[in-house]
């Protein structure tokens, strides 16, 4: 018999096999109701689509930070290392859908149930703490990315109302105000926006917002050959402090963690995830690396994030440049969606039933609200692409998939030879706990800096 989580966990999740040949007799697969399951290319397509938002359009500002002898390998490592990563939660959440007899999980599903599966019950206790950790970042992130595509929009439609190559925070330009007036002035707009609650107004958008940014990676390889085609003036390497920006910049702008699980949740053959993975982020350490490496040989010092800030005022750039304030302007409401809806699933166990929907548009406005105040108040993009890298991805990415790996794998098959998974697991969470820690003191460092 298959069991079901809740929607937005609070899963009584126990340890329902007794021993392995138990587990594996599950067939979790046969127990999914998916109406329209996807095959390898759409999940690809979808991973791709998940990781490849806004933060790609700072990518080249962030190999500037680190200069391109550090920064290009990094891309490739950090591509290899996350991946890695990414395979292993989703090994470890296939033996837990056979594990709890839950066909399908959430990624908090997932670390609730490997922490009330373990076998010590003083660690299986900390279980729906761990979720709560898990929401909580993954809702950190999402609307740390909201405020990064308000500034996104903020600083193109400046730059166009000013009809100028340069932008800064300040209004450098007589006359015209500064760059948090633009971001007040949003406010509004995206608050209409947001307040729509069918999905499927905005989704088809989605697709025209992803186009955009594939164009623009091809934009970023012309303008490299025409302003720097023998690739002079790249600066090999910078200080240590520069390379924990890059890392939260990179990182930012290229995780997937948020939509692996819902991904293979609704593939037709999960089995053949691995697959989806290995191409999916190939695909991905290509994208990033192009946008990056060519919009840094392009522009070099002078690299701005978002990338088409940097392209010329000319008709076809400019036309480019307002098509990114459109996109991201929707892709905005898309991505306010799923960490609002897990907030809602707290706040309207306090409402009647009837006014549910007056307190959901409340609570939309106020949220959007005080995503506009934060982006008002910390207006560096570079610095809360870095901050979110570093704090929420180096979390979601590398420290608890390996986490969630150990809680699985402890009793059975167990830790291996000489604790080979333990020891290998303390390794990646090092690894991550030491770009957590450092790259968020760099990063909120560089967020103060705009009240000195």
């Amino acid at each position: 018999m298959a069991l079901k989580a809740e929607p937005g966990g609070r899963g009584n999740f126990k340890n329902h096999t007794k021993n392995q040949a138990e587990e594996d007799a599950f067939d979790y697969v046969k127990f999914r109701n998916i109406p329209k399951p996807t095959g390898v290319i759409g999940s690809i397509a979808h991973m791709v689509k998940g990781a490849l938002g806004g933060g790609i359009l700072g990518g080249h500002v962030a190999y500037m930070k680190a200069g391109v002898a550090i920064a290009a390998p990094f891309n490739i490592l950090f591509g290899i290392y996350m991946g890695y990563c990414l395979y292993i939660l989703v090994m470890s959440a296939q033996k837990l859908y056979r594990r709890t007899r839950v066909p399908s999980m959430s990624y908090p599903d997932v670390g609730e149930a490997a922490m009330a599966c373990f076998p010590n019950p003083k660690v299986a206790r900390f279980s729906r703490f761990f979720r709560y950790s898990i929401d909580a970042i993954i809702c950190i992130d999402l609307f740390g990315a909201c405020a990064c595509y308000q500034i996104i929009i903020a600083k193109s439609l400046k730059q166009l109302v000013e009809n100028t190559q340069r932008t800064s925070i300040e209004g450098i330009n007589e006359g015209y105000p500064s760059l948090r007036v633009y971001l007040a002035c949003m406010i509004v707009p995206v608050i209409l926006i947001c307040l729509i609650t069918h999905l499927k107004w905005l989704a088809p958008f989605s697709i025209g917002a992803n186009l955009v940014v594939l164009f623009i990676i091809f934009v970023a390889i012309y303008y490299a050959f025409v302003y720097n085609p023998t690739f002079e003036g790249l600066v090999p390497i910078t200080i240590l402090y520069q390379y924990f920006e890059f890392v939260g910049m990179q990182v930012f702008s290229m995780s997937c963690a948020g939509v692996v699980i819902p991904i293979e949740n609704n593939m037709e053959n999960p089995k053949k995830y691995p697959l989806v993975l290995v191409i999916g982020m190939f695909l991905i350490i290509c994208c990033t690396f192009n946008v990056s490496f060519f919009g840094y040989s392009a522009f070099l010092e002078n690299c701005e994030s978002p990338i088409t800030v940097n392209f010329p005022m000319t008709l076809g750039p400019k036309i480019l440049k307002f098509l990114i304030v459109v996109m991201i302007y929707i892709t905005h409401a898309l991505n306010f969606w799923p960490p609002f809806n897990l907030c809602f699933y707290y706040l309207k166990q306090r409402h009647p039933e009837d006014q549910l929907l007056k307190w959901e548009l409340i609570y939309r406005a106020c949220f959007v609200m005080l995503i506009g105040v934060i982006a008002v108040c910390f207006p560096n993009i570079n610095a809360l692409m870095g901050f979110l890298g570093t704090f929420c991805l180096s979390n979601m990415a590398f420290i608890w998939p390996n986490m969630i790996y150990l809680l699985t794998n402890w009793e059975r098959p167990g830790l291996g030879k000489y604790n080979w998974r333990l020891w290998k697991c303390i390794v990646l969470i090092g690894i991550g706990c030491f770009f957590l820690v450092c790259g968020s003191v760099v990063n909120i460092n560089e967020l103060m800096s705009v009240f000195r």
